[in-house]
Order: C-alpha cells, then sequence, then structure tokens
C-alpha cells in the first residue's frame, strides 16, 4: 500500500529502489507516527471533519497499535511503503471508512516532519541524561583524585604539573558545551510542522495551535514552506551536536588509549576490560577505547554527509532527504552506546598515584622556580633565564621537584562552580 496509490501498479525494481531502507527505519518513528496521527485526528474532530464516533474508533486502534510498537509485535511488511501507509491501512481494515479519513488536511511531507520533530525530541532528552551520568562520574573522579599530579602536555613535550582532577573535571565542563548544542538542536525540532501538507498548507480550517499542544510542541513552524525547508535543515543541525558530544569522547578515548600504554602508565582498567592478542601473551589492550575513536570519528563525519546530501536541493520537498536516516538513525545508537560504555569503564579506571615520581619528570616544577624568583623580587625575564640557563647547563637543582604542590594550579578545581554550570 501507498498512500499516493492512483490505481497503477509500480515497477518493481523501481519500487524496491525507492522505498530503500525505509521499513526498517520508520519502526524507529512508529510511536511517533501514532502520537502525531492521534494528535490529527482528535484536530479533525474539533474542526467538524470527523465525529465523535469516528475519533472514537481512530483512537482505540491507535492505543491497540501503539501496544503493539511497545511490545515488539507490529511489523511493517513488504506490501507496504512505509511506517504511515502501514498505520493508515491498519485503521481501515479495522474501523472501515473512519480510517480512511486520516489523512485529510495533511500530507505524507507532513507526517514524516512530525515523526521526526518528535523522533529527535526523544533522543535528545535520551542522549542529555547519557551526558549528565558521564559529567556525574568524571566530577566524583576528579573530587577523588584531585590531589594527584601528573604531567601537563603541549606539543606532546612534558610541559607543566597538573592533576587527575584537573583532567577528569576538563572533560566533565566540556561536556556542558556539548549539552548547549544539544540544547540548540532541541529548540530547533521543538516546532510543529503539522498541517503545513506538502509544503504549502491546506484549505481546510485546521487548527494548528490545537496539535501544538496536543503533541507537547514549545512552538508552531508558522510558515507552511519553512516547515518543509526544516527538513534536512533539522537533521544538520542536530547532527553537529551529535559530532560535539562524539568529538568530547574522541578525546578522552585519545587520552586514555595513550595513558594505559607503558610509556605513560597514567591509568590501568582491569584485566577484565580489556583485549589480548593472538600471539604476543602479554598484551592487555585499550580496544574498548579505540573502538569508541573510530565510532565517534565516524559521527564527526555526520554534518558533511548531511550537508553533502541537502545543500544545493530547493525549497520545497525532494526524495532526497529519505536517505539522511540512514545516515542519522544509526548514529544516534551509536553515540548512545558510546556514552553508556563510556561511563561504564571510567567507573573502573585504575588510578596511578606515583606518575610524577618519574625522574623524566624532574624538570616539571621549573615554571614554579621561576614564579618563586618573581615573588622574591626578580624580573620574569630575568627569572625566565636565569633558570633556562640553569637547565641548559644542566645545573637546575631537581630536588626541588619534592619542594613544591603546585597548589595554584592543581588544587583550584572549582568543581562546584563546574557542577553548577550544567
Amino acid at each position: 500500500m501507498k498512500l499516493w496509490d492512483k490505481g497503477y501498479t509500480v515497477n518493481n525494481l523501481v519500487d524496491k529502489f525507492t522505498v530503500g531502507n525505509d521499513r526498517i527505519l520508520d519502526l524507529k518513528i512508529a510511536k511517533h507516527d501514532v502520537l502525531g496521527n492521534t494528535a490529527h485526528a482528535k484536530m479533525l474532530n474539533k474542526i467538524g471533519l470527523l465525529n465523535d464516533k469516528e475519533l472514537s474508533d481512530i483512537l482505540a486502534v491507535l492505543k491497540d497499535i501503539l501496544s503493539e510498537i511497545k511490545n515488539g509485535t507490529f511489523t511493517i511488511e513488504e506490501n507496504f511503503e512505509d511506517v504511515h501507509s502501514k498505520i493508515e491501512y491498519e485503521l481501515t481494515q479495522r474501523i472501515g471508512d473512519a480510517g480512511k479519513k486520516i489523512h485529510t488536511a495533511r500530507s505524507r511531507n507532513d507526517q514524516v516532519l512530525v515523526d521526526l520533530h518528535l523522533y529527535f525530541k526523544d533522543e535528545i532528552n535520551e542522549i542529555k541524561e547519557l551526558v549528565k551520568t558521564l559529567f556525574d562520574t568524571l566530577i566524583i573522579l576528579a573530587e577523588k583524585h584531585k590531589e594527584i599530579i601528573i604531567p601537563g602536555y603541549t606539543h606532546m613535550q612534558i610541559a607543566m604539573p597538573s592533576s587527575f582532577g584537573m583532567w577528569f573535571s576538563a572533560y566533565a565542563e566540556t561536556l556542558i558545551d556539548d549539552i548547549t548544542m544539544l540544547n540548540a538542536a532541541y529548540k530547533i525540532a521543538d516546532q510543529n510542522p503539522l498541517g503545513s501538507a506538502a509544503g504549502y498548507g491546506s484549505s481546510f480550517p485546521i487548527d494548528r495551535d490545537f496539535t501544538t499542544k496536543e503533541l507537547g510542541f514549545g512552538n508552531l513552524k508558522i510558515n507552511s514552506i519553512a516547515a518543509q525547508m526544516s527538513r534536512g535543515k533539522l537533521e544538520k543541525i542536530l547532527s553537529f551536536a551529535l559530532s560535539s558530544v562524539a568529538g568530547t569522547l574522541t578525546k578522552l578515548s585519545a587520552d586514555i588509549i595513550l595513558y594505559t600504554s607503558q610509556n605513560f602508565n597514567f591509568v590501568g582498567f582491569p584485566k577484565e576490560l580489556t583485549t589480548g592478542s593472538s600471539i604476543m601473551p602479554h598484551k592487555q589492550n585499550p580496544d574498548v577505547f579505540e573502538l569508541i575513536r573510530a565510532k565517534c570519528n565516524k559521527i564527526q563525519a555526520l554534518p558533511n554527509e548531511i550537508i553533502l546530501v541537502t545543500n544545493n536541493l530547493t525549497s520545497g520537498y525532494h526524495r532526497d532527504f529519505q536517505i539522511l536516516k540512514e545516515n542519522l538513525f544509526p548514529a544516534i545508537e551509536t553515540l548512545k552506546d558510546n556514552l553508556y560504555v563510556t561511563n561504564f569503564m571510567l567507573q573502573h579506571i585504575i588510578i596511578n598515584k606515583n606518575v610524577i615520581e618519574d625522574e623524566k619528570y624532574n624538570l616539571i616544577f621549573s615554571v614554579e622556580e621561576v614564579n618563586k624568583l618573581v615573588v622574591d623580587g626578580m624580573s620574569f625575564r630575568d627569572a625566565y633565564k636565569k633558570v633556562g640557563g640553569e637547565i641548559l647547563k644542566g645545573n637546575f637543582n631537581t630536588d626541588k621537584k619534592a619542594n613544591h604542590t603546585h597548589k595554584g594550579s592543581i588544587g583550584n578545581l572549582c568543581l562546584s562552580e563546574i557542577k553548577a554550570k550544567l
């Protein structure tokens, strides 16, 4: 069944090519299609295009379909083009002609837009909860290990003292920026496109304010063409938000992979959370974080993929938009998995409390020595040259490392302020 069926049979090759993976992908938005149908039916009843009996019958069937979706028994067979045609077919089969009225004053274009807006809102909220959970874990780790000094690096060279507290809380604060991106995407998604039809509205006296409230949207997408133009734009904006979160996880994973290596040995994990080598019996590899890094790098390519599909399309609907689901839906699931696994792994991280004692970090407190001379009255430039000269000549007293606690940088983490920003 096709919503645009006019009585002829489409060539089988064309049918398979144009439908693509929609039957599978549309299962993700089936619940939201039921919600959209429910709100639309109530609105049609409000303006007199459905009587009370027809509305009651439609709502009862939609409730049953929603139960089937939730328990996993709802399917979209090959003779249906998408979830929209399947649900309308079920309505017609179960209650007769009243089911045929559900598409009044609506196009498949605004129908799928509603589904996507609702779906993206739900997914953004789920991702935000996972980000918040990871944020909380990072803050706990920062507080627990804030006094343990580790070397900071610039240009991949030993630089200045840092701490595990600074490292963990840095990623926590970075996640706040990612939440800001997700909130922006949510605000774009939180606009009701229902009633825009094929992009040019409807001559029926529809009540768009009613469906906006019924579906829980914060705002109405007022201009019907603008509503259709949101297809592709919404996906692009969401992809940048997903990419932002993925970028944070990628950098964290890269740090952990480096820090677990024997040359660094800052952190470790229980052997049960690592993998081995088929030839080298000593290996305990950080495969989990290598996969997180790779999968999140792939997500960071998503905005470019969406731009390349949509950047030269004119206003109005184009079938090109269909394939955006193939890119975006799996990326959403992958990001949620990565957030969950990252949080799980960090809850089992093992901290090396004696990193700074390695002799290769003997010069790491040279800046503190410069600062000490400045406090004692020497100009910064002269102090810098003095300490730098001592280092070049091999005369710098590396025993001074033990005399510095570097509280100025590693002690003042402001964790309460970071938590307050979220």
